[in-house]
């Protein structure tokens, strides 16, 4: 059996999934639920928002790169910039809709996971950043995610675009990402390159989702 590049990187990222799972479940708990999806749409803001601007920066150092993977990651980086752009204003959208307003500065973990991906960019190689892709659309909400959400925090349906829009588009958007993985014939060092990304984003990603939900503060509305 051939392991290609996509399949060696989802044995390596399979143990990750019991921990983001489990940070998942504590997100979603029901107790003090509506308190923490507004904190979910603030802290998921500025993560979303990057996106754009790092596909775009990865397509430019491509373009500076005699690199034969680098042609073909480059047109990549630009289809999915114009794939991701305006989904920060879904989250803008949700959370006016949520009568809640964006958060003043982004989580310090949201600031440390958009963080890693400019330095490997700008330092390591931009293929890089198809780890970090391969958590965050790995790692998208279920098809159900939103109808639950609404039933237990009572928000109105309009407050929950990001989390259905991303369960019906992640996964192409995934399937996507192991293609080109595929296509590009890494060096067995760009290949671990991108399996570090995407370890240490796992690791961020669950300790986000743990942070937002270890969270108490008072939760509007007066929901349980």
């Amino acid at each position: 059996m051939t392991v290609t590049a996509s399949l060696a990187l989802r044995t390596k990222l399979a143990p990750t999934t019991p921990v983001l799972r489990a940070a998942t479940a504590a997100l979603w708990r029901p107790a003090g639920l509506r308190g923490r999806y507004l904190r979910y749409l603030a802290a998921m803001h500025p993560l979303v928002r990057a996106s754009v601007p790092l596909l775009e920066r990865a397509a430019e150092r491509c373009a500076e790169l005699d690199d034969p993977a680098a042609g073909r990651l480059g047109a990549y980086c630009l289809r999915h910039a114009e794939e991701e752009r305006d989904h920060d204003t879904w989250l803008l959208e949700d959370l006016a809709a949520a009568g809640a307003a964006p958060a003043a500065a982004a989580h310090p973990v949201v600031v440390e996971l958009v963080g890693a991906q400019y330095y490997r960019i700008e330092h390591e190689h931009p293929v890089t950043l198809l780890g970090y892709i391969a958590v965050l659309e790995g790692n998208a909400p279920g098809p159900r995610l939103a109808d639950r959400l609404a039933a237990g925090t009572g928000l109105p349906d309009a407050a929950f675009r990001t989390v259905r829009e991303h369960a019906e588009l992640d996964g192409g958007h995934l399937a996507g990402l192991h293609h080109t993985l595929d296509e590009l014939a890494l060096t067995p060092g760009q290949q671990t390159a991108v399996s570090v990304t995407a370890l240490h984003t796992a690791d961020l990603l669950a300790r986000l989702f743990l942070s937002l939900a270890a969270e108490t503060d008072p939760d509007p509305g007066g929901h349980p």
